[in-house]
């Protein structure tokens, strides 16, 4: 596979440039700016541009992919050729769902602790030594990188509600279309995007009905904007998990989670780490991870930041 990257500087860009070289396939890309870190992963991947700014000669037609990132333009000349060639352009988002098509997709969505929440799933996979790939929106502790693309047959991925790319300008969760959806509040905080509430509500519809046939949906019950538009727009293809606060005590301030008949001990506290455990709960279970084994994998998670 010849893949190349407009703009692969950015902070997700280039670590998806860098997953897909460690996977075999032959990965060029050029931006008009890299920074650090950036710039030294790209260099000690051994894929970091020769020099700095767009260059046409890039595209050529033998490339399978061309992976456009948010820093370049409509009128990119990488990006005006590529279309002149009638190349496969994609943003992303849908370039993770072209590797995804065979595995199973656990998507995690809402204004609020998606990093969280992917990354408890992710902790809990790797302590039970799933072979998964992910997708991440910040450098955890225990990864080398932000995303992983192998041939896992699960990939855990945070799906945001931003733009996809340049020309791409519907939100990047739109393109996952999850096996298991996670969805955790909606908090309108986005007005330079999404300019009515209205608006930005249609997007979390549109990713609820993206959902693949026969998935599941959990969803924080508890955040009355985000139930109320569950149950206006019900699918009957589709399970429903809600989850809200769950039972927990706190004893020499150490907190303890009830998770049906089982309990264990967290490294995280407050009500939004506990709604985030839950929810890392229901989805860890779909994929076949008991309540025991998952309070287990949880008790050393300490949070998201590396």
């Amino acid at each position: 596979m010849k893949v190349h990257f407009i703009s692969i500087g950015g902070s997700v860009m280039h670590q998806l440039a860098i997953a897909l070289s460690k996977k075999g396939y032959r990965v060029t890309g050029t931006d008009d700016e890299i920074f650090e870190p950036a710039w030294g992963n790209l260099k000690e991947a051994g894929i970091l541009p020769a020099q700095i700014g767009w260059d046409e000669t890039k595209i050529q037609p033998d490339l399978d992919a061309v992976i456009l990132g948010m820093h370049a333009r409509a009128d990119n000349p990488e990006l005006l050729k590529a279309k002149a060639l009638g190349l496969n352009i994609y943003s992303f988002p849908e370039y993770i769902y072209k590797e995804s098509l065979h595995k199973k997709r656990v998507v995690v969505g809402g204004s609020h602790g998606k990093t969280t929440t992917t990354s408890m799933i992710m902790h809990v996979l790797k302590k039970q030594n799933r072979a998964f790939d992910y997708l991440v929106g910040a450098k955890l502790s225990g990864f080398e990188q932000s995303v992983n693309i192998t041939d896992a047959p699960i990939i855990v991925c945070e799906g945001d509600e931003y733009p996809a790319s340049a020309i791409e300008k519907k939100p990047k969760f739109h393109f996952l279309y999850p096996h298991i959806a996670i969805l955790t509040g909606i908090a309108w905080d986005h007005i330079n995007v999404f300019p009515t509430f209205d608006f930005y509500l249609e997007q979390f519809i549109i990713f609820i009905n993206r959902i693949e046939k026969g998935g599941m949906l959990i969803y924080n019950e508890s955040d009355k904007v985000l139930a109320n538009l569950v149950v206006n727009n019900i699918r009957d293809d589709i399970q429903y998990q809600p989850y809200q606060v769950p039972p927990f005590t706190i004893e020499n301030g150490l907190t303890t989670i009830n998770i049906g008949e089982n309990k264990g001990p967290l490294s995280v506290f407050g009500n939004h780490n506990l709604m985030n455990c839950l929810a890392a709960y229901y989805a860890c279970a779909e994929l076949g991870v008991t309540a025991i084994d998952f309070l287990d994998a949880m008790k050393d998670f300490t949070g998201a930041a590396k």
